[in-house]
């Protein structure tokens, strides 16, 4: 039978043990079980050695990972961030016009039917050039009424002047006199009237002159160029019929255009008379042509809340069409703001960073909020101070470089 631990007999032959096997073998056991414990249990418990930290995402340092020869060979060039006038440039979009000082719309004096078409479009002509003759019966009619009140003039004013001889002779009446004196200022204002008449309907006085000596009518009428310049428009054809608030032909002198565009009210302030601009006409492959504002509208359209203004600029050539495509690019006042180049900026996912250096080496993508480019610079709304030292060029290489180290490209 086996005593147990706690026994009297088990106790007293533990006494008669060594002392170093009384206090050796339970501290002995502890240890094994103590080892035990590390080898099976404590792998849970002990800390794994430590990562290196992740790459931070907005940095790229071409010093690690590869030779510091990368920076050289990319010459990045660093500068702090000026403070320079600026001048926001305004972009409107507008139009070739004509200019209005130079240009005629010609209709015809009378109603009738076209006769002959002289004029061509694309033609020059000058100033009382024939365009076009009309048959009009109207002008028949004012015309023989006008040779009928000339024959009645003539015929009062003799009369007159027979009853002046006579009243001195004291053969007629100061009554008769009168009375033909009266009808010789009657016929005298029919004819003025008439030769008035046959001028709204085209006729020069030197027409009408011959007419009154000829005594001939002729139905046809002159359709004449008012201005110099080019046939741009013909909107007849042979026998037509066509009434004097018609237009017929549009001649224009296209030596000089004017470029009109409507400028949101929000940017009126930007304007004034004399504001040099920039056109860009993309139809002439984004020619850069320059001008200056010659008027700029003292009303806002309530409709679409814009402002007219209007530059006027030299066509030598012609090369510039009414109708054509046209952008203003107007420059405002300017004004003090921390710029940075084109060139320092990278566009990604809708927004404007730049690279901020920490080092010669290390480079920080930074977001920024910019304005309009203007001669290459953008003015700096938020993000960065002036003084900052940013890359002001390799921009896009480094942000490439940064995604490449990142996985992403």
């Amino acid at each position: 039978m086996i005593d147990s631990p706690g026994s009297a007999s088990f106790l007293s032959r533990w006494r008669l043990w060594p002392r170093w096997l009384r206090y050796g073998a339970p501290l002995a056991l502890l240890l094994v079980a103590a080892g035990l414990w590390y080898v099976v249990a404590a792998p849970g418990t002990r800390h794994a050695p430590a990562s290196p930290p992740a790459p931070d995402p907005d940095v790229i340092d071409l010093a690690s990972g590869g030779p510091e020869a990368l920076a050289r060979d990319w010459k990045v060039r660093i500068e702090p961030v000026q403070v320079s006038p600026y001048s926001e440039t305004l972009r409107v979009t507008g139009k070739v016009d004509f200019d209005e000082q130079r240009v005629a719309r010609i209709g015809a004096n009378v109603t009738g039917r076209v006769m002959d078409i002289i004029a061509a479009p694309g033609q020059t002509v000058q100033r009382g050039e024939l365009l076009a003759r009309i048959n009009s019966a109207e002008l028949g009619q004012t015309q023989l009424a006008y040779l009928k009140a000339r024959a009645a003039d003539e015929l009062a004013r003799n009369a007159y002047e027979r009853a002046q001889l006579l009243f001195r002779e004291d053969v007629i009446a100061k009554a008769e006199l009168q009375r033909r004196e009266s009808e010789a200022a009657t016929a005298r204002a029919e004819r003025r009237a008439m030769t008035e008449q046959l001028q709204v309907l085209g006729m020069t006085p030197a027409q009408i002159d011959a007419l009154g000596q000829s005594g001939k009518v002729n139905t046809l009428s002159s359709v004449v160029a008012s201005i110099p310049g080019v046939v741009v428009e013909r909107h007849i054809v042979q026998g037509q019929v066509v009434q004097p608030a018609e237009v017929l032909f549009t001649v224009a002198d296209l030596s000089e255009v004017w470029v009109t565009a409507l400028v949101p009210e929000r940017d009126a302030g930007l304007l004034a008379l004399g504001q040099s601009m920039k056109i860009e006409v993309p139809a002439l492959r984004d020619a850069h042509l320059e001008g200056k504002l010659i008027y700029v509208g003292e009303l806002v359209s309530p409709d679409s809340r814009t402002v007219p203004a209007r530059t006027r600029i030299p066509n030598p050539d012609r090369r510039l069409k009414p109708g054509m495509m046209a952008t203003m690019l107007i420059a405002g006042k300017p004004v003090e703001s921390p710029v940075v180049p084109a060139s320092a900026v990278v566009h990604e996912e809708n927004s404007d960073f730049v690279f901020v250096s920490e080092s010669p080496t290390r480079f920080r993508l930074t977001p920024v909020q910019l304005g309009p480019e203007s001669g290459g610079l953008l003015p700096v709304l938020s993000g960065l101070k002036a003084g900052t030292p940013i890359a002001v060029d390799q921009a896009f290489h480094l942000n490439n470089e940064r995604k490449k180290r990142l996985g992403g490209g």
